[in-house]
């Protein structure tokens, strides 16, 4: 292609100020590209800040014999052989380095009495990876970020926008993205702002399900507007339920996966309807499910087994505290110097909301919807002799939609079916790195500038955009959207989190529906001017319920269990059918979802067990065409070291185990009965009573809509469906 007109000089907009977004700021900016930097909140408030346990990396200071591949096959093998390989790689491979250039930036790294960066380990894996700042990571690593924006800010290379919301992209004739609206939160004003390229790094969608985790500001407006303005969606049925949060009616607040990192232990009273605090209760009376469940990784196993495993012993066999859905997590154990060295800032956070000192009290905590493993549709360009990503080609990190790219949580690329702990700003980094020079390369070497369109263009989108808020602004109906939310909420966390029933994912659809239908006869009470929150929240509310579709449908088609997303109905994974990503494209009737291929070319498919040492093949370097290694040893996958492919598998007879079929993470049984997955209807109906309410510490929530949805065809998976309304 042709250079640009040297009298264009080009330009970049970045619209989200989290790790991801900052790291793309610093990479386009380096290299001589301006940026105008985009926030809905002020920078250093973004949701990269409340980031607590660490970011991975392969240093190996410890001697574990840890290293790049390692890391690579412990996140494949815990997102469940979901995520394209090669950008998983490219994330393994520079985390050293990134680690490193953290270090250089000056973030205050926790170190060994030597003075080395200290390590400590985090959930799927037995190497200590994960380098740490207390328990505020994020908020250190956002920091020291945003002190490198701001020199270029000085420098007049970044213009930044806090308290502006975005709206949608602005696309040319030929459908390439051209630029941004965006409204000022504070005057209301809607304006449109042009680039040649458009960086999306707005985080995830957590509040959908209204309480979890996530800032409030994580609804995932962007990318669903983006979805709806022709953008794929991928992977939206994954979302991460994080197993230790503090229950809250207000919000779930995060109990780092550190606190296991450092010791803690998970266990529950053997004596069902105990009425004695945690610390009175004798050792011999303690159940450590986790620890005797899985003797290899502990209370260290990936998130979305130890989620589902305090799933069952609260909800189904009624062993939580005091009968509530509740385990303890303690610390009581530890040196208490120590701990508040390392995770004082959680520690302090438990104890201001909960009022008891974790120190001397064991916590009490519930899983809560936590991260997406989901998001944006983003390509890679493969790098066929490292078997990585071909760095700084313009395709890697673009969207289905030409010129915009999706970075960090709001893209699908890196985690597969579950996210490991500290793996998430890591992959916030290593893709802002990834996507900064591939945007510099697309961006000089257009055909022409941004500068040389017309007017009209941006204008026209701009003033489509003012006509929706004022019909907005001047709706009088009788909804609430914030009771619509909490409804909304409400559903999706009964039916869509841990457990998931197809009759009942049908049902939530049709309450997603009805919601849709009756947001649009919202009444705005809030006519100012000046900072109106309500209008803002209720245009939000309507891309929330696009995305929640999109997600539930997403999981009503996928009848596998994988990763996060789990039906007892569906207990095994199925990687004849399902070993593919789920794609999403918006349509006025529903989403279509169609199936890509994910790229396995590093490392084969094969059964997860958590209960058992990795196997040591697992650490031999990956072959080509499956050939044997050099040193003998055998191929993942050959059969030879007692590991099958899933077509060996499949082609035997057998279905590739999954949660829940004893091949996992339900592998041995608990001191009292329980069920690992349903054996007859009344088994079924039984569990299903069970799950309805369990994630709600307040009022229970209403029933879905019992009116079901158009219906799937999972076997045609090469055919598109469209879900209508």
């Amino acid at each position: 292609m042709a250079a640009v007109a040297s009298n264009t000089k080009p330009k970049v907009i970045v619209v989200g100020g989290g790790l991801a977004g900052l790291m793309t700021t610093i990479q386009v900016t380096e290299a001589g590209v301006p940026v105008e930097l985009f926030s809905f909140v002020p920078v250093k408030r973004s949701h990269s800040v409340c980031a607590q346990g660490g970011i991975n990396g392969a240093v190996n200071t410890k001697g574990e014999g840890d290293s790049p591949y390692e890391h690579l096959d412990d996140t494949v093998y815990g997102g469940d052989f979901l995520a394209n390989q090669p950008p998983v790689k490219h994330m393994c491979d520079h985390a050293p380095g990134i680690i490193y250039l953290l270090d250089r930036m000056g973030v205050m790294f926790n170190r060994t009495g030597e003075g080395l960066l200290d390590f400590r380990r985090f959930g799927g894996t037995k190497h200590h990876r994960t380098a740490y700042a207390g328990a505020t990571t994020g908020q250190q690593l956002l920091y020291a970020l945003d002190e490198q924006v701001r020199r270029a800010e000085a420098d007049g290379k970044v213009t930044k926008y806090e308290y502006w919301e975005f709206l949608g992209i602005i696309r040319d004739d030929d459908g390439v993205c051209k630029g941004i609206v965006a409204q000022d939160l504070r005057s209301m004003q809607i304006k449109e702002f042009r680039a040649d390229a458009v960086v999306l790094a707005t985080g995830g969608p957590g509040i959908v399900y209204n309480r979890s985790t996530n800032s409030v500001m994580n609804t995932g407006t962007a990318a669903s507007a983006v979805y709806q303005q022709g953008a794929r969606y991928a992977n939206g049925e994954f979302i991460q339920v994080h197993p230790t949060a503090i229950p809250g009616l207000d919000k779930l607040r995060l109990m780092s996966e550190s606190a296991r990192g450092e010791g803690g232990r998970v266990w529950v009273p053997r004596q069902v309807g105990d009425k004695r605090r945690g610390e009175d209760i004798p050792e011999s009376e303690r159940w450590y499910f986790l620890e005797e469940k899985y003797p290899a990784y502990g209370n260290l196993v990936p998130r979305d087994i130890a989620t589902r495993e305090i799933f069952d012993v609260c909800v189904h066999q009624k062993m939580g505290v005091h009968g509530q859905n509740q385990v303890y997590l303690d610390l009581t154990h530890l040196d208490k110097r120590q701990i508040d060295i390392k995770l004082g800032g959680i520690l302090e956070i438990y104890e201001k909301f909960i009022g008891e000192d974790p120190r001397t009290t064991p916590m009490r905590i519930f899983p809560a919807v936590h991260y997406s493993m989901g998001g944006l549709w983003v390509g890679f360009v493969k790098d066929d002799k490292s078997g990585g990503v071909v760095e700084g080609d313009p395709r890697n990190q673009m969207t289905s939609i030409p010129g915009l790219y999706a970075v960090g949580e709001c893209d699908y690329q890196y985690h597969g079916a579950n996210r490991l702990g500290a793996n998430s700003l890591l992959s916030c980094l290593t893709g802002g790195q990834l996507t900064g020079p591939g945007v510099v390369n697309y961006v000089r070497h257009l055909d022409r500038g941004v500068d040389d369109l017309p007017s009209s263009l941006f204008e026209r989108e701009r003033r489509r955009q003012e006509e929706k808020y004022a019909r907005l602004a001047a709706s009088t109906g009788e909804e609430n959207p914030y009771r619509l939310h909490e409804e909304l909420g409400d559903v999706m966390t009964d039916n869509v989190t841990v457990v998931r029933y197809n009759d009942r994912l049908k049902a939530t659809d049709a309450k997603i529906c009805e919601l849709m239908e009756r947001a649009e006869r919202v009444g705005i009470a809030d006519s100012s001017q000046w900072t109106n929150q309500l209008i803002p929240f209720t245009r939000q509310l309507k891309n929330m319920l696009q995305l929640a579709r999109v997600i539930t449908l997403g999981a009503l088609a996928r009848d596998e269990s994988r990763g996060a997303h789990y039906k007892p109905d569906f207990p095994r994974r199925d990687d004849a059918r399902f070993l593919k990503t789920t794609i999403a494209e918006w349509t006025p009737n529903g989403p279509c979802l169609s199936y890509e291929a994910v790229d396995v070319s590093l490392i084969r498919p094969r059964l997860r067990n958590y209960a058992a040492e990795k196997n040591e093949a697992a650490a031999a370097a990956p072959t080509a065409n499956g050939k044997a290694r050099a040193d003998g040893a055998a191929n993942l996958g050959d059969g030879a070291d007692g590991v099958y492919s899933p077509a060996e598998q499949i082609a035997a007879g057998a279905n590739p185990a999954s949660p829940g079929d004893g091949g996992d993470q339900l592998s041995t049984r608990p001191p009292t009965a329980r069920r690992d997955a349903p054996t007859s209807a009344g088994d079924k109906e039984e569990i299903k009573q069970a799950d309805e309410n369990w994630a709600a510490p307040s009022a229970s929530s209403p029933s879905p809509d019992p009116a079901v949805a158009a219906g799937t065809d999972p076997d045609a998976l090469s055919a598109k469906k469209t879900y209508k309304e």
